[in-house]
């Protein structure tokens, strides 16, 4: 054959999808990779170091929380709030005005808050009568040197708190069965169970980091956490929705649930980083512009828990939901019997650029092994190259 017809035969090749399952291109590096969803990286296979690292940071979490608890603001615990803006009280000097008035000054909370519009001393007890109120709001006002009307008093009641308490939790264990359902309904009981596990160990964790610091627990801070929980989900669903996609796609072949695992989460990596990053950058915005520079302190305990709980949530859905989720499935009499036998490295790297799974050999039980088909890139030359067949003998007439 001529070779203007094989650059010819080329041309039609290139436009036909092969069957064969190594396609030869061109290998990007590994941010273009990366971009284009052909990474390889075996996020079944670590597992256990996401495990382990989940577990370590769920104890120091759990340690936190009973050794020194959460920081509750006043909305939660009630009592008495005195706030004096002064340049010359300190820490010391509140503690010795509540002393000085018949209250243990060294169980009170005393905060120093600073800020460009200037410096004040905020002083907190449980509730208090009006009278010692009163009392504590002249006395603080003597030793800063202000007016009396420049000392503020914020009172709530412990009724108050217990109530805000108790809706909290109402709500928590309400939005958690209405998501449970959801999922169960949208996929499956298995996927709904890792779902929910991915979602609590993000919450658990982002508590366990504001007990550790010592953050203020604010009713901001529980509007925070809710909203990382629809975060969390939304995350977890969008890589469990691939890992379906994908296994109505490999449902004809027998192919390890770790693999369909693997493929999907390689697929969509790029799409949760992006997401994560794109929704961190106006909580830092947030965090400095507002908060650090404009000195709006209401928005630094929304945008804290957002920044905490979003960055634990786009970590669990990598390496916690989806490897927990492929454990689970393996039980399945389907996948039973492939457990062990997933894809690594170019095997895994040609399932992510959609190779298919039926060149693949699992090892049985009693089987002989059999050495793998070792596969080449199509080409046209061996595409015109065929065996000729034979010529049919004229007769004689």
């Amino acid at each position: 054959m001529s070779d203007q017809a094989i650059d010819e035969t080329k041309e039609v090749l290139d436009g036909v999808p092969s069957t064969v399952p190594a396609v030869t291109r061109e290998r990007r590096g590994l941010f273009g990779r990366l971009y284009h969803g052909e990474t390889s990286v075996d996020f079944f296979g670590k597992r256990w170091w996401g495990f382990g690292f989940s577990i370590v940071l769920l104890l120091v979490s759990v340690g936190a929380l009973v050794g020194r608890g959460l920081n509750l603001s006043l909305d939660f615990t009630g009592g008495v709030v005195w706030s004096v803006a002064s340049d010359s009280l300190t820490v010391d000097d509140a503690r010795t005005v509540l002393d000085d008035n018949g209250l243990e000054g060294s169980r009170a909370k005393v905060t120093e808050l600073t800020s460009e519009t200037g410096r004040s001393i905020d002083i907190q007890v449980g509730d208090q009568p009006d009278q010692v109120r009163q009392l504590i709001q002249e006395a603080l006002a003597e030793k800063a040197a202000v007016a009396v009307d420049d000392v503020s008093t914020t009172s709530v009641s412990s009724t108050w708190g217990r109530s805000i308490t108790e809706k909290a939790i109402t709500a928590l264990v309400v939005f958690l069965f209405l998501v449970s359902a959801f999922i169960w309904w949208r996929l499956e009981g298995r996927m709904a169970t890792a779902a929910i596990a991915a979602m609590l160990h993000d919450v658990l964790l982002s508590v366990g980091i504001y007990a550790l610091l010592g953050f203020e627990f604010t009713p901001a801070t529980l509007v925070a956490f809710l909203t990382i929980l629809g975060y969390s989900l939304y995350d977890t669903i969008v890589v469990f929705d691939k890992v379906q996609e994908n296994q109505l796609r490999y449902s004809g072949s027998r192919m390890p649930y770790a693999d369909i695992v693997n493929v999907s989460m390689n697929q969509v990596l790029m799409r949760s980083l992006n997401t994560t990053i794109s929704s961190l950058l106006p909580i830092i915005s947030l965090l400095v512009l507002g908060s650090g520079i404009l000195g709006a302190v209401t928005l630094r305990e929304f945008a804290l828990a957002l920044l905490i709980g979003m960055v634990t949530g786009s970590y669990s859905s990598i390496f916690v939901a989806s490897p927990l989720v492929a454990v689970l499935k393996e039980r399945e009499p389907r996948f039973r019997s492939l457990r062990g036998h997933h894809a690594t490295g170019v095997e895994l790297e040609r399932l992510v650029l959609g190779g298919s799974p039926s060149g693949r050999r699992e090892r049985r039980p009693g089987a002989a092994e059999v050495a793998p088909a070792v596969s080449t890139p199509l080409t046209a030359e061996a595409a015109l190259t065929h065996t000729p067949r034979p010529r049919k003998k004229k007769r004689r007439t």
